[in-house]
């Protein structure tokens, strides 16, 4: 009698997904995107990671008063979008978690969606003109090439 072969190494998203990350911004596509991966995350039994990045102030950081106001609006806008997830999760029994970051938005979903080892990346269709012409934080993603990335309109 031979023995069983050995099973096959690990390999992200052969073995059902264990980690589906969404990248919230609070935008109309990003909840929508919230939404397909808790659903996505439901069907395959895997964890939603919830990211949040906070990028950079910008112009409205040149005086006191716009960096305190930005601050208090990401504030405001992270508790919304973490409240939210962790209700919906709620009521379709998923795991979650949620992650806030600070920097370039594609550079950090992807450095959480290594960490997590994500099988799937999911995110919202832009809505700015300017992303049309310059890229998108979608065509950054999968330019990274390292998880399937699922854009919601």
């Amino acid at each position: 009698m031979t023995s069983p072969a050995p099973p096959p190494a690990f390999e992200l998203g052969t073995d059902g997904p264990r980690a589906v990350l969404v990248g919230v911004d609070g935008s109309r596509t990003s909840l929508r995107a919230a939404d397909y991966a808790l659903g996505q995350a439901r069907r395959g039994g895997a964890e939603l990671v919830g990211v949040y990045v906070r990028a950079p102030l910008g112009l409205a950081a040149t005086t006191p008063e716009g960096a305190e106001v930005m601050e208090h609006a990401h504030e405001d806008t992270m508790r919304d979008i973490a409240d939210y997830i962790a209700r919906r999760a709620a009521e379709l029994r998923v795991r979650h978690r949620f992650v806030e970051a600070r920097g370039d938005v594609a550079h950090e979903i992807a450095k959480v969606a290594d960490e997590v080892r994500a099988d799937a990346v999911v995110v919202g269709a832009s809505e700015r003109f300017g992303h049309r012409l310059i890229g998108s934080l979608a065509i950054r993603l999968v330019r990274s090439a390292r998880w399937p990335v699922t854009v919601i309109p």
